[in-house]
């Protein structure tokens, strides 16, 4: 299954709870009641604004390290001889950045990480 920007949003909206600042006599009874949490707008605003900032870094050819995950780094391509497969014509493609992605050891190990229930089947 593939993790899409509305996931993330929903995982943000479920997740994210912030206390009240008054208690209510009912949250002493309920104390799961003592969260309110992000509504679907505002959780995909700030979704939109997380990745309207790491656009921003990489537009501006900065490097992006997040702790845990891994790093994304801008790398220029110079211009270089190409062909067009269909017809065999030799062109010139344009120099151009394009951005690389680098796992951090952590994700790496735990991406590696043998899985105990898939050796059990």
């Amino acid at each position: 299954m593939t993790l899409n920007k509305e996931r993330i949003v929903r995982s943000v909206m479920e997740n994210v709870g912030f206390k009240p600042r008054r208690k209510s006599p009912q949250l002493f009874l309920f104390p799961e009641l003592d969260r309110t949490f992000l509504s679907r707008k505002r959780a995909g605003e700030i979704v939109d604004s997380l990745f309207e900032k790491i656009k921003g870094a990489l537009s501006r050819g900065e490097d992006v390290r997040i702790s845990g995950f891994g790093r994304l780094e801008v790398k220029f391509k110079w211009a270089r001889k190409g062909r067009n497969p269909q017809t065999g014509e030799m062109i010139i493609l344009r120099s151009s950045r394009t951005v690389r992605f680098k796992t951090s050891p952590r994700l790496r190990e735990k991406i590696n990480a043998p899985d105990l229930e898939v050796s059990k089947s």
